[in-house]
């Protein structure tokens, strides 16, 4: 079943539009650079973000989110644990990101483990 992996951003006051922006371009354009080893082949099915817009008014300094879709537990667990290209990315966040949050889910699926 696929997995579903939100991420939540909020940019440290006073970092510049064009560092948001290429940061919010690169995180987007894991799906294109994140290649599975055994595969060769990109292995994150989907993925898009944007600049919050709520109107709701509960973001908690949440700026940008972005949603990954993987098709498998094993792919987002590559990701997330052992991805050169992503860890090259999230170390590339300090001092740039003051906060992030991630949560991860299965469609459908409502029980805890």
């Amino acid at each position: 079943m696929s997995i579903t992996h939100i991420v939540l951003f909020q940019f440290k006051s006073g970092v510049d539009t064009q560092v948001i922006k290429d940061t919010c371009d690169r995180m987007v354009g894991l799906k294109d650079s994140c290649i599975h080893p055994t595969s060769n082949k990109s292995y994150i099915k989907s993925s898009s973000g944007g600049a919050d817009n709520s109107i709701e008014g509960i973001q908690n300094g949440i700026t940008h989110a972005f949603v990954v879709e993987f098709a498998s537990a094993e792919d987002r667990d590559y990701y997330v644990r052992e991805d050169p290209v992503h860890k090259a990315f999230v170390q590339s966040l300090n001092g740039v990101v003051e906060k992030a949050q991630v949560v991860d889910f299965t469609d459908g699926v409502f029980e805890i483990p």
